[in-house]
């Protein structure tokens, strides 16, 4: 306890050092400025004969008659008086004179110093000397409280005797201690002790006469503070919050702590805001607030009604005296007066303590649960009665999640996933936790009846603060909602839990709608609306999760993304686009989370007509829909396109899917595809790009525009990857069919190059030149794969894997095909007047040239190697022939 004691001491004496050194620089340059204005006035008027109109411009001087010579002693005569300082013990009512005269050590000790340190021992000393008497047991316990009230009221009389006697150090050029202050503030100290001593450790006084005694000692000090400025209300409330500590008793009765706190909080409030000491009420929030955790957590079985009923306390202290004439009330004030700072002390710690009452176990089967509750909603009530107690709305809508979160999630739970088993440890929760269900009917009606209401009430004038309103409304009972079916309801299905998620979904709408008709002008869809709106659609998620199973709820949710885009027909609500949007972005969450839709047991083996095609296909048309309609009605906007988008992706994950269970047996996570099914994909993102070319030809749309493009990247990355690298027969030497000329090859190889062929005539003039040059190339290049791994599969039959070798007629083969398909790719090229296809056979030719010289000269023998480069001869001629005729007829053209 002494250790405590000194630590307090320490802390005052810093704080009255700090407090001290800054009102002492402000008096000082108060006094410099003053001095400095005498001596303007001073040397103008010593010059000539000063005019009345110049003599009314110095506001230091008052009117003057007639011209006359004033020197500069009459002027400085003349001086009103500066306004006094604030008394206190860091003030006087006396400016010095001599303000450029820095005191020196000595003097700052035994002017200063000795008064404040003096003051502060004999507050201490009241109090140790009845501790001392108690230990060593000098006195009975009436004499030791007698002789502590006797101190205590002697130095208030000296304290009173100083001021009214006017008591200063006299010391020019400096200012002392303010020796009344001092006295009086040690007095509150020793008062404070003798009387909490008499009623908590003795019981000499019932409770009705400690009240009243502690709260007249509260309200005289923090009165006596008006006199001597708040550095004594600082010094009194930190006492009196220091009290119960340095006069403690192991017997000690809650209800006469938090009683008494509550007498000192609301004496002070009443001094506080008669003088506007916004920091000296902020410490008395937080000295009571603090107290009460103090005291839960120090307690083994604390009593909760004390803790409940000094928080209560706060609350109406902040909204019924500190907060009262709030100005802000009326729409018409000023923006920056929305917020006080010093709300935010109380709105924290009673937050705080709602939430450890009502979620930690111990403290909830204590009756925590009710209280906390209370507590909850005394904020809400308390946001909604001063305007500038916002900060207790987000407060309480804070510890009410945090309050649920904490007493649903405690116990052991699972969560079942595709293919595992998520499990998630938590602690024991008593069944008192359960009273939540029930008491959330109170809370979450708290707080949407309240924030609708001033929703509509700030609408016109103050669309952020509504926001602020609206938006809780909204977050609140949904998240209560959530939390409690996810931990007390069926997870899989629960009836009951949707129809209140149905029924405040609808309530949501409605107050949206009754909002949008008090703005200016009306139906506009400001903030509010929107954050009511976007409660209203996390509701409609929360009655599908609630009411359906995996299948239908992905279907539902898909299709609800159409509803807010058909809304636009009957409201200019800026926030519908965006909730399709959203609704779909939920849709795709719950797609990755189980591509099966339905779980791999239940999705069957059943091609084409199962859960996949109703899964993604209705989404991908409700998306579609929600895209039209946004184009009929918000042409130009982001939604339009990002449903474009969600329409256009899972149009391609429909067919893919679908392909994958097909291939798969009724598995679509069997690990990575095969060749086939990969040329089915790359089929589908062809067809894809094709598709939205040929929308975005239809509407013009930056998401078909670039998702083309996009798309097509894809497909040429999944050919050049897949294609001829990681699946390729001559790699993998997989099966490539037991057909001759419908098998793999075709599928993979001459399909793709035929469908990219046509995507690069359909984009020519629809899309960049390099896009459709890729593609061209891409397909030509695909093409010769056929052609050769074709030969290759002649030779070597269903396994065509590169080590087996070959044999020479093979190898000229290849030389032959190339020519033949370097030339083909010629004529095509001219015909259809393409570049890049002329550039393909060239490189063909390359190709041909480079194999004949590099490796036929050495691995052809005989005929085969004659034939070999005749043939070669023969096409380079007839490519130089038809050259050298080309540009000739071009020439003549021109």
């Amino acid at each position: 306890m002494e250790f405590l004691a000194i630590i307090v001491l320490a802390v005052l004496a810093l704080t009255v050092a700090r407090l001290h050194s800054r009102v002492g620089r402000v008096e000082q340059e108060l006094a410099t400025f003053i001095a400095a204005q005498t001596a303007v006035v001073a040397s103008e008027t010593t010059e000539s004969t000063i005019d009345p109109a110049e003599i009314a411009s110095v506001s230091s001087v008052s009117s003057l008659p007639a011209p006359l010579e004033i020197a500069s002693e009459d002027v400085v005569t003349e001086l009103p008086e500066p306004p006094a300082a604030e008394l206190g013990p860091w003030g006087t009512s006396e400016p010095s004179m001599e303000t450029n005269k820095k005191p020196d050590i000595e003097t700052a000790l035994g002017t200063r110093w000795a008064v404040w340190v003096g003051g502060l021992a004999l507050a201490l000393g009241g109090i140790f000397m009845v501790r001392y008497s108690i230990e060593a047991g000098i006195f009975g316990p009436r004499a030791r409280l007698v002789m502590a009230v006797l101190f205590g009221l002697l130095l208030a009389g000296a304290g009173e005797v100083a001021r009214r006697k006017g008591f200063k150090v006299p010391l020019e050029g400096f200012r002392g201690a303010h020796v009344p202050g001092i006295l009086t503030a040690a007095a509150a100290f020793t008062l404070f002790g003798a009387v909490y001593a008499a009623h908590g450790v003795y019981g000499f006084i019932g409770p009705g006469i400690a009240f009243t005694l502690l709260g007249l000692i509260g309200v005289a000090a923090v009165v006596a503070a008006v006199l001597h400025g708040k550095a004594l209300a600082a010094l009194g409330l930190l006492g009196s919050l220091v009290t119960p500590v340095l006069v403690a008793s192991d017997s000690q009765n809650p209800w006469v702590l938090f009683i008494y706190l509550a007498i000192i909080l609301t004496a002070t409030a009443f001094i506080a805001r008669l003088r506007s000491w916004a920091w000296i009420m902020g410490m008395a929030f937080a000295g009571c607030g603090i107290w009460g955790l103090i005291y839960l957590a120090s307690t083994v079985v604390p009593a909760i009604s004390p803790v409940a009923f000094i928080n209560l306390i706060m609350l109406g202290v902040l909204v019924i005296i500190w907060l009262r004439g709030d100005p802000a009330d009326s729409d018409l004030a000023p923006i920056g007066s929305g917020v006080d700072r010093t709300s935010v002390v109380p709105a924290f710690l009673t937050a705080t303590t709602a939430i450890l009452i009502g979620s930690v176990p111990d403290l909830a089967v204590l009756g925590g649960t009710y209280f906390s509750a209370a507590l909850l909603v005394a904020m809400v009530i308390g946001a909604c009665y001063r305007f500038k107690a916002i900060t207790l709305l987000y407060a309480s809508g804070v510890a009410t999640l945090s309050v649920y979160l904490g007493s649903a999630f405690g116990n052991d739970f699972d969560i079942t996933a595709p293919g595992r088993v998520v499990a998630i440890d938590g602690v024991p929760v008593s069944d008192v936790s359960v009273h939540f269900v029930s008491l959330g009917f109170l809370i979450g009606a708290t707080f949407l009846v309240a924030g609708v209401w001033n929703a509509r009430k700030y609408a016109v004038a103050r669309s952020v603060r509504g926001a602020s309103w609206a938006g809780w409304a909204s977050l609140a009972p949904l998240g209560m909602l959530a939390i409690t079916w996810f931990a007390f309801g069926n997870i899989d299905r629960d009836i009951s839990y949707a129809i209140v998620a149905l029924v405040l979904t609808g309530a949501l709408i409605a107050s949206a709608e009754w909002v949008a008709r008090a703005e200016m002008p009306p139906m506009g869809g400001k903030v509010p609306v929107s954050l009511l709106l976007i409660g209203a659609s996390a509701g409609t998620i929360l009655t599908i999760l609630m009411a359906f199973g995996a299948g239908p709820t992905t279907i539902l949710i898909g299709i609800a993304a159409a509803v807010p885009a058909f809304a636009t027909r009957y409201r200019v609500y800026p926030i519908l686009g965006w909730l399709s949007a959203g609704l779909a972005g939920v849709t795709l969450a719950h797609i990755a989370f189980d591509p099966t839709i339905v779980g791999t047991n239940i999705l069957g083996k059943t091609p084409v007509f199962n859960w996949l095609l109703a899964g993604y296909g209705l989404p991908a048309l409700g998306f579609g829909f929600a895209a039209w309609q946004l184009a009929k009605t918000r042409p130009d906007t982001r939604p339009r396109q990002i449903m474009e988008a969600f329409a256009a992706l899972f149009g391609l994950l429909t067919v893919a899917m679908l392909v994958r269970h097909a291939m798969n047996g009724g598995i679509i996570n069997s690990g990575a595809p095969s060749l086939g099914e990969q040329a089915i994909y790359t089929l589908i993102a062809i067809g894809g790009s094709g598709i939205l070319i040929a929308l975005d030809a239809r509407a013009p749309s930056p998401v078909f525009r670039y998702g083309a493009l996009v798309i097509g990247v894809i497909s040429v990355v999944l050919i050049a990857i897949a294609h001829f690298i990681g699946l390729n027969p001559l790699t993998t030497n997989a099966s490539t069919g037991t057909i001759p000329v419908f098998n793999l090859l075709l599928l993979a190889y001459l399909m793709p190059a035929v469908a990219m062929a046509a995507l690069a005539i359909y984009a020519r003039g629809k899309r960049p030149r390099w896009y459709v040059a890729t593609l061209a190339v891409v397909s030509a290049i695909l093409a010769f794969a056929y052609a050769t791994l074709s030969v290759r599969r002649l030779f070597q039959g269903e396994f065509i894997g590169a080590w087996k070798g070959m044999t020479q007629l093979e190898t000229y083969s290849y030389s032959a095909l190339w020519l033949v398909m370097g030339v083909a790719l010629l004529a095509l090229g001219a015909r259809l007047r393409s570049v890049p296809l002329r550039i393909a056979s060239a490189a063909l030719v390359v190709v041909a040239v480079a194999k004949a010289f590099l490796f036929d000269m050495s691995q052809l023998e005989g005929f085969l190697r004659a034939l070999s480069f005749i043939g070669l001869g023969g096409v380079l001629i007839g490519i130089g022939l038809f050259y050298q005729r080309m540009l000739i007829s071009t020439a003549a053209k021109k």
